[in-house]
């Protein structure tokens, strides 16, 4: 006769591991499903993150572009007055006078100072001349062809002298010509309200500056040279 106790005993066994069996189908199955809906819900991070890649990296880049764009438009960096013009026109003149009197430095000067100074204005005008050739036409500034009658005229000084009398009258015409549009140039930086006029004021003055400084190493510059500029910048 069977023994139903064992076999009672057996059945609940297999019951069991079939009820454990299942508990751990569904389990993982839970686990996946919750993964599954992490992906996808809208708020949940890992939803957000391809979101924030394509849409929202886009906007800022364009943003960052139009702003720069509108930073680099001619026509949103302020006014252009009447002085800010007149800037522009003088230095360039300067460059017309200046880098003609750099090159006679090079085969009429007597002193190696001197010609120093004047590979300075050949440097600094040529990078200056370019510049100012580029923001007047950008801010449709009209920009003469030839420096003044007095700077052609003091250019023809220089060609007819020689050694000694050359670094003399170049060097104090020349800082005399440096020490008034320093004064201008700083005018024009404090007030000028055009963002294309100011960054020129401000690679003027370095430029003149430096001119200025090779000039009075020379040990030629006259106490009259710096007189008729302080008279001129300050007029009593």
């Amino acid at each position: 006769m069977p023994d139903h106790r064992g076999m009672t005993a057996k059945a609940r066994a297999r019951t069991l591991l079939v009820v454990v069996a299942t508990l751990a189908v569904v389990a993982v199955g839970s686990v996946m499903v919750l993964k599954a809906s992490a992906q996808t819900a809208p708020g949940s991070t890992q939803a957000q993150v391809p979101a924030y890649g394509a849409g929202s990296m886009a906007g800022m880049q364009m943003g960052s572009a139009a702003q720069a764009g509108a930073g680099d438009n001619p026509l949103g960096a302020g006014p252009v007055t009447a002085l800010d013009k007149t800037f522009l026109v003088k230095v360039r003149q300067a460059g017309l006078w200046e880098m003609p009197a750099g090159t006679l430095a090079q085969t009429h000067a007597s002193s190696d100072a001197v010609k120093r100074a004047g590979l300075h204005l050949l440097d600094g005008h040529s990078h200056l001349d370019q510049l100012v050739r580029e923001d007047a036409k950008m801010l449709g500034v009209q920009l003469p062809d030839q420096a003044s009658a007095d700077q052609q005229g003091w250019v023809r000084q220089l060609t007819a002298a020689q050694g000694l009398e050359f670094d003399r009258l170049f060097v104090n015409l020349l800082r005399n010509s440096h020490g008034k549009i320093f004064a201008t140039i700083a005018e024009v930086r404090a007030g000028t309200q055009n963002d294309v006029i100011r960054r020129h004021a401000t690679q003027a003055n370095q430029t003149v500056l430096d001119h200025m400084n090779v000039l009075e190493d020379t040990g030629l510059v006259d106490t009259s040279t710096l007189q008729d500029v302080a008279n001129t910048v300050n007029p009593k």
